[in-house]
């Protein structure tokens, strides 16, 4: 357990980080698909193209196949970055429903009082938008977390990878893989946890 332990810093930091860089690809999508357009179109086929692949073939490309035309990206640079593409495009769909969820006369009226393009998304459609969309967006961040193990291919020194290790040298794999499971486990209905509390916290500022 301590050795499994001991990898648990780089599993959360490289869920964190992909849990951001995914909120924000994602929500970058959503707001050029709604632009319409060129850009609208290119975008709606890069996430139904994201969406269809696996995460695996994004990981693999990037760390193999990028370095043949000069670039390099680190194994946990890797998987930051394939993680955050990959479920950005699941995240785009989340927001396009929450921003759908808003009555249309929100928009309207801030057009109306003349606020900006950037101030009506900042202090109009976000706020309304996380309200609806926290319940899906943490069930993504769950998944996100979970699929921190897919970075053992790549030698990512993380918590299942660490358990492979042990396994190996012991050549027992029910303890260490049921530890790595137990923890993982356990960080889950924290993070679930804490998006239920959030939740309630939006819905309690949007009644006041």
């Amino acid at each position: 357990m301590p050795i499994i332990l001991s990898a648990l810093g780089t599993t959360l930091a490289v869920a964190l980080a992909s849990c951001i860089g995914a909120a924000i690809i994602g929500f970058a999508f959503e707001l050029i698909r709604r632009a319409g357009g060129l850009g609208g179109a290119t975008t709606r086929f890069i996430i139904d193209f994201i969406r269809s692949t696996p995460v695996l073939a994004w990981l693999y490309f990037l760390y193999y196949v990028l370095p043949f035309y000069g670039i390099r990206i680190n194994a946990i640079g890797t998987g930051i970055i394939a993680l955050s593409l990959y479920y950005s495009g699941y995240l785009a769909e989340v927001f396009k429903a929450g921003i759908d969820a808003i009555p249309r006369g929100q928009s309207e009226a801030a057009k109306a009082l003349s606020l900006s393009r950037r101030d009506t998304i900042v202090h109009v459609i976000a706020p309304q938008m996380l309200r609806n969309i926290a319940p899906p967006l943490g069930n993504y961040f769950v998944s996100i977390l979970k699929a921190t193990p897919y970075l053992a291919v790549l030698a990512v020194p993380e918590m299942l990878g660490r358990a492979f290790d042990i396994a190996s040298e012991i050549y027992r794999y029910a303890e260490p893989l049921a530890a790595a499971g137990l923890i993982f486990l356990v960080l889950a209905l924290l993070v679930s946890a804490g998006v239920k509390r959030l939740e309630n916290q939006l819905l309690w500022s949007g009644t006041r």
